[in-house]
């Protein structure tokens, strides 16, 4: 912790232009990266955050620019989101400052401004030129405001603050009254999938069929926990219907798969899923000439599932082990390699302008919050998830990453800060010192949907990625933070920066400064 780069810290500047409805017109942006010592992946990571300035609102013009700065810190690197999370948090900074500016409430100035929400306005394109295909990010956003009763809370919430000012105001506050707030924030999420260095979006597989039905399974993607091994043996029992367990998943190495991409940009499953597909159905497709001899049918006919080869119209049916035996003994090849490159990625740097993404992921969530004024302790109360996975090849898994990849975005935003000395020495350098979230921190009540119907085309199966796009929901806690710290101003409408990440200290200093009269209304950092 003491020499390794951490999450790019990013500085920003804006300025930006609202209708009094509170849609958004335009938008421009200075960001500048903390990259340390020395180079490392400032400037892919630097990119992306440009990409994802725009999160899911659309804009009719923008000028965006980066700077990697170089300092005498470690060298900071990738991590979950690789940029993306920094830049949406000042677009959705943007809006809940508008929010506050315009006197309306930052769902509506948020649910006006999405890619989608205006029929009239035909195709949309990202600023950098992608096109917006049927974005879901506004019906998304309606249906977790009915599911999470979004309206009588906030309507709670407002009631519950008033009522406290008024008592406050007449010497009659309870203890509840004058140091507690409530706070709600919405935060909506559309993530880019893919490497943005083209190059990098492709992948191998070596699958091998022994003579006793067993199957070994080879692909380029590095298990981390996250449960890619699961996925690709559930992608090839599929395909050679067979229980998973017959399937053993190899360690990851390039003896056997060469020239491997990272298992990043939330990519793993997409790339390895694909390339395990095609080497899988390359030995079925052999096995099935030898299965539609054996059965005395077309090989069209011939149907691999429940462990067997059956097809419709003959006597008898083999077993998947008995196929594999006969298409041995007959010298058919039963072993294939696969791979798989992302089509349509194109990207023109000097003009800044192209396709980055082979498509995106959407998300919304709704935090709910309570401060303390007394020590700036805070508790999440209550979450609402609804995220896009398209199809889902494991609903399990990919709850877990939803789940997980929140509470790691609420940890960067609240507890988590890296300290330094002025000679750049890093002074937290373990957990007693640099707080990561525990099982106390997990929002008391947690709901998370995996949304329906979500089929994504040209995909393995339909589904789409989760790692690093979840993580986005984490900035609805930093904003149902300044929501609740806004609760302790004397009247309503106050412009207050609890600053990032949103720790104990400055959520006090917050209200401290609220109480003597002062609002922070310069840029987030």
């Amino acid at each position: 912790m003491g020499s390794t780069g951490k999450r790019h810290p990013f500085l920003a500047r804006w300025r930006a232009a609202f209708t009094q409805e509170g849609r958004i017109r335009a938008l421009d942006v200075k960001l500048w990266s903390d990259g340390g010592f020395a180079l490392d992946l400032s400037p892919a990571v630097l990119d992306r955050a440009l990409y994802h300035l725009d999160n899911a609102y659309h804009l009719e013009a923008c000028r965006f620019e980066g700077r990697c700065c170089r300092t005498h810190l470690p060298s900071n690197t990738a991590f979950r989101g690789f940029g993306g999370p920094q830049g949406a948090i000042v677009v959705e900074d943007v809006m809940e400052r508008a929010a506050v500016a315009l006197g309306l409430d930052p769902v509506a100035v948020r649910r006006v401004s999405y890619y989608g929400a205006d029929p009239d306005r035909g195709e949309e394109h990202a600023p950098y030129g992608q096109l917006i295909p049927s974005p879901r990010i506004a019906a998304m956003h309606d249906a977790l405001l009915v599911s999470s009763d979004y309206a009588k809370r906030r309507a709670e919430v407002t009631h519950e603050t008033a009522t406290a000012r008024a008592a406050i105001a007449a010497g009659t506050a309870t203890p509840r009254q004058r140091w507690l707030r409530r706070g709600l924030a919405l935060q909506p999420v559309k993530f880019g999938i893919s490497f943005t260095n083209a190059p990098l979006n492709q992948a191998g597989a070596l699958v091998l069929v022994y003579a006793d039905g067993t199957v070994q399974l080879n692909h380029g993607g590095t298990e981390m926990g996250q449960g890619l091994h699961t996925k690709m043996r559930a992608i090839a029992a599929d395909v050679f219907g067979i229980d998973e367990e017959h399937i053993r998943v190899m360690t990851t190495s390039t003896e056997k798969v060469p020239n491997t991409s990272a298992t990043a940009a939330s990519s793993g499953t997409d790339l390895n899923g694909q390339a395990v597909l095609e080497a899988c159905r390359t030995v079925r497709d052999r096995m099935a000439n030898v299965a539609a001899d054996e059965l005395g049918c077309a090989v069209g006919e011939v149907v691999f599932e429940g462990g067997s080869v059956v097809a419709p119209g003959a006597a008898s049916a083999l077993s998947f082990a008995t196929l594999a035996q006969r298409a041995w003994a007959r010298q058919v090849s039963l072993s294939a390699t696969g791979f798989y490159r992302t089509p349509g990625i194109a990207y023109d740097r000097t003009l800044g302008r192209g396709t980055p993404f082979f498509y995106y992921a959407y998300g919304v969530s709704i935090a709910e919050v309570e401060v303390n004024g007394l020590t700036g302790e805070s508790v999440v109360r209550r979450v609402d998830i609804l995220h896009d996975v398209g199809d889902s090849l494991n609903p399990a898994l990919d709850l877990g990453q939803v789940e997980g990849a929140f509470v790691q975005g609420m940890g960067w935003l609240t507890n988590e800060e890296v300290l330094f000395r002025p000679d750049g020495k890093v002074l937290t350098r373990g957990p007693s010192t640099y707080k990561i979230p525990a099982a106390g921190d997990i929002p008391r009540d947690f709901r998370v949907t995996l949304l329906p119907n979500a089929t994504q085309d040209g995909t393995i199966g339909g589904s789409k990625a989760v790692g690093e796009p979840p993580l986005l929901h984490g900035i609805a806690v930093a904003n149902a933070l300044r929501d609740a710290v806004a609760g302790f101003a004397d009247a309503p409408g106050a412009g207050v920066d609890v600053g990032l990440p949103s720790t104990s200290e400055r959520i006090l200093l917050a209200i401290e400064a609220l109480r003597a009269g002062g609002r922070d209304v310069g840029a987030r950092t």
